[in-house]
């Protein structure tokens, strides 16, 4: 529950995409692990198995939105991780 409201927090301060995107994936290890302690001892292959194909699809999920992000910036025209915006972005 600690990973989840922590990203959940980070989710809400920052403004950064990339630092939302990071966040996005620090709450989905948090459902993560609630989902393996909800496993237990009891057919622990099936929940195994279920949080591998999780992994796999956040890895890729997070493999597009970085690229998405990428483009959206040089788009704007703008560099990805100014210090000055990085500054800005807690407002």
């Amino acid at each position: 529950m600690g990973l989840i409201g922590l990203g959940l927090w980070a989710f809400a301060l920052h403004r950064h995409l990339l630092r939302r995107l990071l966040a996005f994936n620090v709450i989905g290890t948090g459902i993560f692990l609630i989902l393996m302690a909800l496993v237990g001892d009891r057919n622990t292959a099936a929940g195994h198995g279920l949080v591998v194909t999780g992994l796999l699809v956040a890895l890729l999920g997070t493999a597009l939105g970085a690229l998405l992000i990428r483009r959206l910036n040089r788009l704007d025209g703008r560099r990805i991780l100014d210090v000055a915006e990085a500054g800005r972005s807690r407002a």
